[in-house]
C-alpha cells in the first residue's frame, strides 16, 4: 500500500502537486483540506461561529460526510448536500483554519482520513498528515515557499477565476494562517522527522512533482 503524505503551509503548492502525483501514479488524491473547508462551510451555513468550539461541537454528531468521485473529481457531501462548489471562496481559507483548531473537529475528520488510507493507495496533503494523520505513511514530504511567493501565487490563481483581490490582504492572511497553523494546540504544522523537505519558491510545478515521484518510486520499489 502506498500512502503519500504532503505537508506544508498555505500556498506552498501541496494540493496542486498532490493531484499531479496522484494522476501520474494512478492513485487516489484525497483532498483533506477540502474536508475542513466543507465542515467550515456547513458551520457558516448553519450560523455557527467557527471560532467557538462550544458552538461547533454540538453540530458534529449530525454531520454525515461522504466523499465521492464524479468524473475523477472529489466531491464532498454533508448530509446529502454537495459543498464542493463553495469551498474555494477566499473567505473559506480562514474559516477552515479556524475550525480546524478544534480537537473535536480534527478527531472526527482524521478518523475518516485514516479509514480511507487503510484500503487505498492514496495521496493526502495538509499540515499534519505525516505527523498526526498518517504517521506511518511510507512517503512523507514537507513543501514550503516564501510567504510573498505564496501570496503572489494565490493572487494569480484567484484573478484567473475572475476574482479581484488585494495582494497585501492575501499576504497578511497567509502570515496569520501560518502562525495559527503552527501554534494550534492539536497537531500543529511542522515537518515530520522522516519527511523530505522541498522549498518550492524557485521551482516550477513540474519540477516539484517530478522530484516527489522520483523519491516515491525509490522508496517503494
Amino acid at each position: 500500500m502506498i500512502n503519500i503524505a504532503i505537508d506544508g503551509p498555505a500556498g506552498a503548492g501541496k494540493s496542486t502537486i498532490a493531484k499531479i502525483v496522484a494522476k501520474k501514479m494512478g492513485i487516489i488524491y484525497l483532498d483533506t483540506g477540502a474536508m475542513y473547508r466543507a465542515l467550515a462551510y456547513w458551520c457558516l451555513k448553519n450560523n455557527v461561529n467557527v471560532e467557538d468550539e462550544k458552538q461547533v461541537e454540538p453540530l458534529l454528531p449530525d454531520v454525515k460526510m461522504d466523499i465521492v468521485f464524479e468524473n475523477g473529481e472529489q466531491q464532498i457531501l454533508i448530509n446529502g448536500f454537495n459543498t464542493t462548489p463553495f469551498l474555494r471562496e477566499h473567505y473559506m481559507s480562514k474559516a477552515a483554519s479556524d475550525v480546524s483548531k478544534h480537537g473535536c473537529v480534527r478527531y472526527k475528520l482524521v478518523d475518516l482520513q485514516r479509514e480511507f488510507a487503510l484500503s487505498h493507495d492514496v495521496v493526502l496533503d495538509g499540515r499534519d498528515i505525516g505527523t498526526f494523520v498518517l504517521p506511518k505513511a511510507n512517503c512523507k514530504f514537507f513543501l514550503t515557499a516564501q510567504a510573498e511567493v505564496r501570496a503572489t501565487r494565490r493572487k494569480l490563481e484567484l484573478e484567473a477565476k475572475g476574482q479581484s483581490v488585494d495582494y497585501e490582504a492575501l499576504l497578511k492572511d497567509i502570515i496569520q494562517r501560518d502562525y495559527n497553523d503552527s501554534h494550534r494546540e492539536i497537531a500543529p504544522l511542522k515537518q515530520a522527522e522522516d519527511a523530505y523537505f522541498l522549498d518550492t519558491s524557485d521551482l516550477s510545478i513540474e519540477q516539484v512533482a517530478d522530484k516527489v515521484i522520483e523519491i516515491v518510486k525509490e522508496k517503494v520499489k
